[in-house]
């Protein structure tokens, strides 16, 4: 394996600084903190939106919060990389972890739905920098050979938090008060002590010399980008229920599309100074790398999105449970990025790592689609293992691509451009999968029931006094007697997909059509996922392989500074040496 620098090596041309393995730690202790900042808000809020939206009393607002979230965070995202371009990494990641760490303090003193999604707006603000942001500061202060061994640790945090997301988040909202408080409030208060760990550290460990080169700010370009992607993400997340077909939505698209060509013809205005510079589209791996996150994107996130509904619908465990249910998954992650991170270190090539992720995926999500409701736990958990081994795979190896390739000026917006489309990607990819889930259900729900008519332990259900003299069992009993349907057989459907938690409680025996249904729908939608992710590979196969650098971006800038600056001096030098004396 090739060894770290250490605090002995030789500074290179330029005087650029060589880190030690303990001061790259060290920075890296404060960047990971800032990233499971984000990752964890994202699931423990998750678990948790439907006792917050109960208490703010505004249940049919609750998607709002997560709705205003995402938009911000998104849009930030390439703002964040070109401005870090232009001004330096440090001050733009102190801000994005000021910023998140206000937003959390100010959504725990929430009042209404209404405060809450505005305050989670400004923490997405912040949120929109702490990724991209640290995957660029690892871009500046590690060489490409030995970046992938230590990016690996930012998706094993990623997995880390989607266990212990619904722990925390099942936990404080299982709470009436916390010292005081109200249980759910501390879903945000725990964003507190870490940001303000992560700002410490960053702030005395992160020095990085930078100078600020000439600029135009790409203000246009911004507000072209933000006005085309509101109105898209809006309908990626309310699209299912105001209807894809409605007049709002249509006009919502018709807008997102013109504002967003707006975008690429000031972008090719602005050349170098644009938000996104379009040459960056000419390299091969950008593009192949950009295109690949964003349809990647959609399979992953989507299949993701999938697994916690799949346990708790299905095998009806409770938030906490399917928490620690998910830790095969983990497990898959840690491996794959870890073990993908030594590999390319070692090697020096990338390519083949998110080939083979990319074809776990495809496998596990096949072999998902195979589940069933009574499929056996470690069946799903082995799925879950792939998914995980491809997801380490997969999602580094492409960003250490992009990040070898582009001029070490631009490694900020390049990152970030790659993050941008990934998370576009798992936006667009939710949105389609749980509308194809829930526009298909209830047919499946009403097929398991009428199936259920010839299955004696059903027949017996519905039959024992005992369940029909349980005021549980009622709204599915009328739904039985009305027929597949009838009205009461409507609104037994509906009530599952606003609130399956009566699942847990009703009569095993009548539950299970509901379950089955669910299953079904799933698996239809694990294939769909399949098929898309088996498109993502196809791009993959195209991704070029290049040498890995040696060295640092921040090297490369500083010196070619270096080297710029002597080549003018020696050019003055020559100026002089052929002036004629004076007089």
């Amino acid at each position: 394996m090739t060894q770290p620098a250490t605090a002995s090596t030789a500074a290179p041309l330029g005087g650029a600084p060589v880190l030690s393995q303990r001061q790259i730690y060290a920075i890296f202790s404060g960047l990971l903190a800032g990233i499971f900042l984000a990752a964890l808000d994202q699931t423990i809020v998750a678990t948790s939106i439907r006792t917050i939206a109960d208490d703010l009393q505004g249940l049919e607002l609750q998607a709002w919060a997560t709705t205003a979230y995402l938009i911000t965070a998104t849009i930030t995202t390439p703002l964040y990389g070109k401005l870090s371009d232009i001004y330096g990494r440090k001050p733009l990641f102190v801000i994005a972890i000021t910023v998140f760490v206000v937003g959390s303090a100010l959504c725990a003193f929430a009042t209404s739905m209404y405060s809450l999604a505005g305050f989670r707006a400004l923490q997405g603000v912040g949120a929109g920098g702490l990724f991209s942001l640290a995957l660029a500061i690892v871009g500046d202060l590690v060489p490409p050979r030995e970046r992938a061994r230590y990016q690996g640790f930012f998706l094993a945090v990623f997995g880390t938090s989607s266990v212990l997301g619904p722990l925390v988040g099942g936990f404080f909202a299982g709470q009436d008060s916390v010292l005081g408080v109200t249980g759910w409030r501390w879903v945000f208060l725990v964003n507190v002590p870490i940001g303000i760990m992560a700002l410490v550290i960053v702030w005395f460990t992160l020095r990085m010399p930078h100078v600020v080169r000439p600029h135009r700010i790409d203000v246009l370009g911004a507000l072209a980008l933000a006005g085309g992607l509101v109105p898209l993400l809006i309908v990626a997340e309310q699209g299912r229920q105001w209807g894809w077909s409605s007049p709002g939505v249509i006009g919502l698209i018709v807008m997102s599309v013109v504002l967003l060509l707006t975008f690429v013809y000031v972008e090719s205005r602005m050349g170098d100074d644009a938000l996104l510079p379009l040459r960056l589209f000419r390299l091969p791996v950008f593009a192949v790398g950009s295109a690949a996150s964003l349809v990647v994107g959609m399979a992953m996130f989507g299949g993701l999105a999938l697994l916690p509904l799949y346990l708790q619908v299905v095998k009806l465990q409770t938030p906490t449970q399917a928490g620690l249910a998910l830790l095969p998954l983990t497990l898959g992650i840690m491996i794959g990025a870890l073990t993908s991170g030594q590999l390319i270190s070692r090697t020096g090539k990338y390519k083949a790592f998110p080939v083979i992720g990319s074809v776990l995926l495809v496998v596990a999500l096949v072999l998902m689609a195979q589940i069933g409701a009574d499929t056996s736990y470690w069946l799903v958990a082995g799925s879950m293992v792939l998914f995980g081994l491809g997801l380490g795979g997969n999602m580094q190896p492409v960003v250490l691509a992009v990040q070898n390739t582009v001029p070490p000026t631009e490694i900020g917006v390049a990152t970030s451009s790659v993050t941008f489309f990934r998370q576009m990607g798992g936006t667009l990819g939710t949105a389609v999968f749980l509308s194809v889930l829930f526009s298909t259900v209830g047919d499946r729900i009403s097929a398991a029931f009428r199936a259920a008519s010839t299955d004696p332990s059903f027949q017996a259900a519905i039959a024992d006094p005992a369940v029909i003299a349980d005021p549980a069992n009622a709204g599915v009993l009328a739904g039985v007697s009305g027929g597949a349907g009838s009205s009461a057989d409507m609104a037994s459907q509906s009530a599952v997909l606003s609130d399956s938690s009566f699942l847990s409680v009703i009569d095993p025996r009548l539950a299970q059509p509901f379950r089955v249904g669910f299953s079904e729908s799933m698996d239809l939608v694990f294939w769909l996922a399949a098929g898309i992710m088996l498109i993502g590979l196809l791009i993959i196969a195209f991704l070029p392989e290049h040498p890995l650098r040696h060295r640092s971006a921040l090297q490369e800038r500083t010196d070619d500074a270096a080297e710029a600056a002597a080549a003018a001096e020696n050019a003055g030098a020559g100026r002089r040496a052929i002036t004629p004396a004076a007089g």
